[in-house]
């Protein structure tokens, strides 16, 4: 599936907004980062998918801005990312096509975001539980909103913990993983390195080193979830 994050309303290409971007670890792919980074602006939707995906959804959203919006752009590099599904889904048969790419960016809309087992994070899979996308926000004072939307695909069972409680130790039965790798029922194992893409919105008037320094704080919440930075 695929996933789509508008930055803001209107016209995003001419009114770009500030931007940032933090790799902790790892080797995942991400379309047009390099520009974010050079010029620390963000005028494309940001699009998260399956690692075998990437290209297709990249050439959508051009597609999309010339087909559906009719802006004629003398260039554009939008920005996607990735987390593996190879577990749950062939990713080799590359199942997502312009058409499913065309209706993430179409369906797009302000309000309580869809979470769980849908767009970029159907098949995914976090601390040997069935993962997806999730969200969470925060009040920050009176004035501004941080908003944090994640396709999770990472860690063990053993590791999960929640408000430092070690939870993940506790679960038995079905879909437990054998020492071998495997599980009871047939589910994927739970030991396994994986990813996660984290994108942090915020309507506070932050410039782009400002932002890549909230990007640098996300691992840290990662990590009180069981997040170990795996290889």
């Amino acid at each position: 599936g695929v996933t789509v994050i508008v930055p803001r309303d209107g016209d995003i290409y001419t009114d770009q907004c500030s931007a940032g971007y933090y790799s902790f670890n790892g080797n995942g792919e991400m379309t047009g980062i390099h520009w974010v980074e050079e010029s620390g602006q963000l005028g494309t939707p940001i699009a998260i998918t399956n690692t075998h995906q990437v290209g297709v959804v990249r050439d959508a959203v051009n597609s999309w801005f010339a087909e559906v919006v009719r802006q004629e752009i003398p260039w554009h590099q939008p920005v996607v990312g990735e987390t593996s599904d190879a577990f749950l889904n062939d990713a080799a048969a590359q199942r997502v096509t312009k058409a499913h790419a065309f209706a993430a960016l179409d369906s797009t809309r302000g309000g309580a975001v869809r979470e769980g087992n849908v767009g970029g994070g159907t098949g995914m899979v976090a601390h040997g539980f069935k993962g997806g996308i999730g969200t969470a926000s925060r009040r920050v004072g009176e004035r501004y909103t941080l908003g944090v939307l994640v396709q999770a695909n990472y860690g063990t069972r053993e590791a999960l913990t929640n408000a430092g409680v070690p939870v993940g130790r506790e679960v038995t039965g079905a879909g437990r993983e054998r020492r071998d790798g495997g599980a009871a029922d047939g589910t994927p194992p739970a030991d396994r390195d994986g990813s996660i893409i984290v994108v942090v919105a915020t309507d506070a008037p932050l410039l782009p080193h400002q932002l890549e320094r909230l990007a640098r704080r996300v691992p840290m919440g990662i990590a009180r979830l069981g997040g170990t930075a795996s290889n």
